[in-house]
């Protein structure tokens, strides 16, 4: 893997009575910063060769409607383990992943902050920077990913 991109996703509304967090959806705003992401990725030639994407609700939505901004996608993976996970846990799935040149991830703060602390500076304490609809790019050494081994090539917020 050479590039990992990072989407936090959209901002979501309030967890409905009766209703889990997983279960939130979008608010209309969320949706306009997830079409505006995906806008900032093609017009920067961003095309991931795969996609991994959180099962919940909001980051499924996040994912849908920034990919229909590029001409060419790939179907998002699911993944459960996206969700409360923290930087040891992303890194795993990664690892997993790492035959893939480009990678976008679709998640949850604060593990997606505290990865891209981790991997570019490398620790991951009290990291606090990616906004709802963020995206963060980091250039990946060759070899295992690593803390401290990444360079933070684009950072976007809606």
């Amino acid at each position: 893997m050479h590039e990992l991109i990072l989407l936090r996703h959209a901002e979501a509304q309030p967890a409905k009575a009766g209703g889990g967090d997983l279960e939130r959806h979008l608010s209309e705003h969320g949706e306009q910063e997830a079409r505006a992401a995906g806008v900032w990725l093609a017009k920067h030639g961003k095309r991931p060769d795969r996609v991994l994407c959180s099962h919940a609700e909001r980051t499924k939505t996040t994912a849908t409607l920034a990919l229909a901004a590029l001409s060419q996608s790939p179907e998002p993976l699911l993944a459960q383990e996206i969700y409360d996970a923290t930087p040891g846990e992303l890194l795993a799935l990664l690892d997993q992943h790492n035959d893939a040149d480009t990678v976008l991830l679709v998640g949850h703060n604060p593990g997606f902050e505290r990865l891209v602390a981790l991997l570019v500076e490398g620790r991951s304490d009290e990291f606090r920077g990616m906004p709802p609809g963020g995206l963060a790019v980091l250039h990946l050494d060759q070899g295992p990913l690593e803390p401290g081994k990444a360079r933070l090539d684009a950072f976007w917020s809606p």
